[in-house]
């Protein structure tokens, strides 16, 4: 699991990115639970980072674009 970054998000606790394997790793608020987003380009996790809203940002630009799995 790449390190994670704690992030200001009422959904969205922390982030990683491992650039080897090309993997997003998101852990979620309210369930703890994490998931991994495969094929994810390392530029969308330096914007994903920079977002104002990590929600949003997720629900936009990441969710129903890339495959996933849970941890």
């Amino acid at each position: 699991m790449p390190e994670m970054i704690f992030v200001d998000s009422s959904n969205v606790e922390a982030i990683g990115y491992d650039s080897a394997t090309r993997e997003l790793h998101v852990r979620f608020v309210k369930s703890g639970e994490t998931y991994v987003y495969y094929e994810v380009e390392e530029w969308v996790f330096e914007d994903f980072k920079r977002a104002d809203s990590k929600g949003t940002f997720l629900n936009t630009n990441i969710k129903g674009r890339y495959n996933y799995g849970k941890l």
